[in-house]
């Protein structure tokens, strides 16, 4: 399986109370994938949970091969179990692509980039550290600035808005939409189509 196999986390915290929550929104594009792919989340050993199938079913066509996981660790730490199923796929980070929140983008917008700074999260944070690298996928999925002086912490710790969650369906189906653009034509030909989108509340 190693070498044409792509390793996709949906960063977010585990239990109920976070479910849907802003910093969760990696969780939920990961359900939307393994459900595409008709995997179901199994326990690993890392800490975590992982669903293995091919992308983009939807047309009929078998897409790449992927491992979609979620920590069962906080966010602050989900580098190492990200890491350890890397290394038992033997899945190198140009492979790698981590579904985050991102404050800096209004709400319903997608961006995707390839290394660069974590931007305060600690989702990837983390990762950088375990894996040793920055050199790693990113789509990110803007759920917009807290509001007068709310504390960022607080602010991706609480659910959605009424008015979000009527948007909210589309833009996780497009960040999973995003991610099989991604792995199957690369980063250029997935910027060009999500950057840029414009369905915000």
């Amino acid at each position: 399986m190693a070498g044409d196999t792509w390793l996709i986390i949906g960063l977010g915290n585990p239990g109920r109370q976070y479910a849907r929550t802003r910093h969760n929104i990696g969780h939920m594009a990961a359900d939307v994938l393994a459900a595409r792919m008709g995997a179901s989340f199994t326990s690993t050993r890392a800490k975590a949970v992982a669903a293995t199938g091919r992308l983009g079913m939807r047309g009929g066509v078998p897409g790449p091969r992927a491992v979609v996981m979620k920590s069962l660790t906080y966010m602050n730490v989900s580098g190492p179990p990200v890491a350890q199923l890397a290394q038992f796929h033997s899945i190198d980070p140009e492979r790698i692509i981590a579904i985050h929140d991102d404050v800096d983008l209004p709400f319903d917008s997608i961006k995707l980039k390839r290394g660069g700074g974590e931007g305060g999260h600690n989702g990837l944070r983390s990762m950088t550290q375990s894996l040793g690298t920055k050199d790693y996928l990113r789509v990110r999925a803007g759920v917009g600035r807290p509001p007068g002086r709310m504390d960022t912490a607080d602010y991706v710790l609480k659910p959605f808005t009424a008015a979000e969650l009527t948007t909210l369906p589309i833009l996780v189906d497009d960040l999973a939409d995003a991610v099989e653009l991604l792995t199957a034509e690369g980063l250029e030909a997935a910027q060009q189509r999500f950057h840029g989108r414009s369905t915000a509340v």
